[in-house]
């Protein structure tokens, strides 16, 4: 825990009226399925994408992934074939595999609805990727609020997914905790105004990004145990 005494931090989460999570790498593990997807498909078209370059991605709007493929690969790159082949990837490594659930989500999530305390998704995946990863988790019916990269005009690291979601929650972006993994991700929310909490999927953690939080946590095991601690 960096950023805040315990008492601080006990005194912000007790103000919490809402919570945020982000998708990838936060809640699901899908990151690592992303990534071993892309090197394959990289791989069929005759190019090496190392992992230190599939971990610079995180967090990253498909858009912005493309750029990056595009400027490491060459303006050759066949960004249409790369899309078909790793969704072909993907789908064999989710269907034989599933995905993942982070560490702590599902005691967080019992914590939030014992204490009536309304949650949403707020992700710069797709929706409809977003929908299917959630299937494929089997946490289809978890999130009914739900905030995709479609439904906004810029995705992170502006703030805009995080404000839509305080505004269909129906509470103060001011009093919304915001739980992220990426850079992108945390700049959003502390952008919006969220009491934002970094908990990096890709270690060592960024300096800047802890920095801009509010608070580090190695997990959502973490973030459940300090929620659970808000009014001792």
């Amino acid at each position: 825990m960096v950023n805040g005494e315990a008492d601080a931090v006990r005194q912000a989460l007790r103000a919490v009226e809402g919570v945020i999570f982000d998708l990838d790498g936060l809640v699901l593990d899908t990151e690592s399925t992303y990534f071993m997807a892309w090197r394959q498909a990289a791989e069929h078209m005759g190019y090496q994408l190392p992992s230190a370059f599939c971990l610079s991605l995180s967090g990253l709007h498909y858009r912005d992934v493309e750029m990056r493929l595009l400027e490491f690969c060459g303006n050759a790159f066949d960004l249409q074939e790369f899309n078909r082949l790793s969704g072909v990837c993907w789908y064999r490594i989710v269907e034989k595999q599933g995905i993942g659930i982070k560490k702590g989500f599902l005691t967080l999530l019992r914590l939030l609805q014992d204490s009536g305390i309304p949650y949403g998704l707020a992700t710069n995946s797709r929706l409809n990727n977003a929908l299917e990863c959630l299937d494929f988790a089997g946490l289809g019916n978890v999130f009914e609020t739900i905030v995709a990269r479609d439904h906004v005009e810029l995705g992170k690291p502006a703030p805009d997914i995080f404000l839509n979601a305080a505004e269909r929650l129906s509470i103060p972006i001011s009093r919304c905790l915001a739980l992220e993994d990426s850079t992108a991700g945390v700049m959003a929310a502390s952008a919006s105004g969220a009491f934002t909490v970094y908990i990096p999927s890709v270690l060592p953690a960024d300096l800047y990004t802890s920095e801009l939080s509010h608070l580090q946590c190695r997990d959502l095991g973490e973030v459940a145990a300090l929620w659970a601690a808000r009014d001792l």
